[in-house]
């Protein structure tokens, strides 16, 4: 009985791939690649990077953190990629509470902004000389201290407002110290604003956000404000001066600020790879942006 011939027994002659399809292969493995992307970001979290100073002293220019999307259900703005419109109706919603920072799609041009609810439906809004006043009652608001945030490229604390305020520390470095207060909301959320005055800075500085009102919030919509409340530009500001316009629908909330994973201070060049760590704020990662409760 012969054995049988187990060299190449049953081999099938293979058949080379040809570029067309080994380039088709790569990109449908690409747009599978972006599409998971695409659904993560709209489902589950987005990187956000801070733009500006409005949410001092809790949130630095340059902090990069994590947005989740779940928290308050899905809407329009959930989308990593979204337009001005409002497209009304939200899947699995569930409201912020009160001192929740979250992400909001502004409705003038669909940019993505950062703010802390402050007002829920059907509560009366009004701020007096930088009191925050909720349903009648003035919010907790006390004298915090000053902060202690050291001067770099992305925060400069050289604005026409901020630059009274750059001190020298004791170690020679550049700080912005400015006036802290400490509010807590009637839900015992607290969180530090800066209050740059109400008219008694130097060369009479007013902010045009420390009276306003009173409004109420209507059904489905929700009142935005920066901690930093002399520069930000939020609900208590129309869309033509580039705030929010007034108490936003709910439609618009994005997402909810978890955690700064990094910080840059502005220094790195991307054509240098040791100003990548040079440049970073090595204090702030890992800090949780869940609002502290008493």
């Amino acid at each position: 009985m012969n054995s049988p011939d187990i060299d190449g027994a049953g081999e099938a002659d293979a058949t080379p791939e040809s570029p067309r399809e080994s380039w088709t292969r790569t990109l449908i493995g690409f747009g599978m690649l972006m599409l998971g992307v695409f659904a993560f970001q709209t489902a589950a979290a987005k990187r956000f990077y801070i733009p500006s100073d409005s949410m001092m002293p809790t949130l630095l220019k340059g902090d990069q953190l994590v947005v989740s999307k779940y928290p308050y259900g899905w809407s329009y703005a959930s989308l990593p990629v979204h337009g001005a419109d409002v497209v009304e109706g939200r899947w699995f919603a569930r409201l912020p509470e009160r001192g929740d920072i979250v992400t909001v799609a502004r409705r003038e041009d669909g940019n993505d902004l950062i703010k802390r609810v402050i007002g829920l439906p059907g509560d009366t809004i009004e701020v007096s000389h930088g009191v925050v006043i909720l349903n009648g009652t003035p919010v907790k608001r006390v004298p915090h201290g000053t902060t202690e945030i050291p001067v770099d490229e992305n925060t400069p604390c050289d604005g026409a407002v901020q630059a009274a305020f750059r001190q020298t520390g004791a170690d020679g470095k550049l700080y912005c110290r400015m006036p802290l207060y400490r509010e807590t909301l009637p839900n015992g959320v607290s969180y530090d604003t800066i209050d740059l005055g109400d008219g008694d800075l130097p060369g009479g500085y007013v902010s045009p956000g420390d009276n306003f009102g009173p409004v109420t919030v209507p059904a489905g919509h929700l009142f935005l404000m920066g901690d930093n409340r002399d520069q930000s530009a939020d609900s208590r500001f129309g869309l033509d001066r580039k705030g929010l316009g007034g108490p936003v629908p709910f439609e618009t909330i994005s997402g909810r600020a978890e955690v700064i994973t990094h910080s840059l201070d502005g220094s790195g060049s991307w054509i240098n790879p040791i100003s990548w760590f040079t440049a970073l704020r090595g204090n702030r990662a890992g800090t949780s942006l869940r609002p502290a409760k008493n």
